[in-house]
């Protein structure tokens, strides 16, 4: 099989995969493909840069990674109030309201959680990509697992704070520390370990160690191979492209996802090299 016709099968095992509009600068049906982690572009989210012009100014003044995260986390607490210090004027310390961070949490202890879904959720809204998998594996017929998936990202818990603009905020200030720190780089070698392909559908098998795969809308991975074995004795290796990156180890000094070198990745297909521990 050709290169080409390869490409034109695996388009229409994706067709069901996507929205038909998004609020990136490229269309839902060529981001979730394997072939733009190859040659890919530079993303913005309609606005968010936009209408936060004070949190570019604040970190253009960053001159280290660590100012930067520090500047960011000063404007999020203030223009969101969800630094659990604050009190209210008895005194009393405020209701925690729900932050970035608290979806990072919930989503180290289980992806399929309701903070899952809502991460899941808001990258189906801004990329356009629907998830695959929630709780069970998910397609047009799987209307008990589409509920589910629906009534938990829309958990009014998670959005009495605008958490998708925190999301939004989270998202470009990633990329904006690729590109003030690590000006050039294109894409990062990632490992996500598992005993079987679990969320992961394999939708061609290249050869013995080559496949392509389709994740999630949103999945795990990370840049430790040791770590990512703990998961699994069969190690999938992505060459993933700084802009699919919502979140990467080093973003903050201190985050939930620490201990397991974590990345959190916008999916689609990718094309993975599988070794085996």
């Amino acid at each position: 099989m050709t290169l080409s016709e390869l490409a034109a099968e695996l388009d229409g095992e994706f067709a069901s995969s996507y929205h038909s509009s998004n609020l990136v600068n490229v269309p839902s049906r060529d981001l979730g493909s394997w072939r733009f982690n190859d040659d890919p572009a530079a993303l913005r989210i309609a606005g968010v840069r936009e209408f936060n012009r004070s949190l570019f100014e604040m970190l253009g003044q960053a001159e280290t990674p660590a100012e930067a995260a520090d500047a960011f986390e000063t404007y999020i607490h203030a223009a969101f109030g969800i630094d659990p210090g604050q009190r209210d004027h008895s005194g009393r310390r405020r209701r925690v309201r729900s932050s970035f961070m608290s979806l990072l949490r919930g989503w180290g202890y289980d992806s399929n959680s309701r903070e899952g879904a809502v991460i899941k959720g808001w990258v189906e809204s801004r990329f356009g990509l629907l998830p695959t998998h929630h709780k069970e594996p998910m397609n047009p017929e799987s209307v008990d697992a589409w509920t589910t998936y629906v009534v938990e990202k829309m958990a009014a818990r998670y959005h009495d704070n605008s958490i998708h603009v925190q999301l939004d905020l989270l998202y470009e200030f990633c990329q904006w520390q690729f590109r003030r720190f690590q000006a050039g780089r294109t894409h990062v070698t990632l490992f996500r370990g598992t005993n079987e392909y679990d969320e992961a559908k394999v939708i061609r098998q290249i050869d013995r160690r080559t496949a392509v795969v389709r994740f999630n809308n949103v999945v795990s991975f990370s840049d430790d191979r040791d770590i990512a074995g703990i998961f699994g004795n069969r190690i999938l290796e992505a060459q993933v492209p700084v802009t699919k990156i919502l979140f990467f180890n080093a973003l903050f000094p201190r985050h939930p996802l620490k201990s397991e070198s974590e990345h959190l990745v916008i999916g689609g297909e990718y094309r993975v090299v599988v070794r085996w521990d």
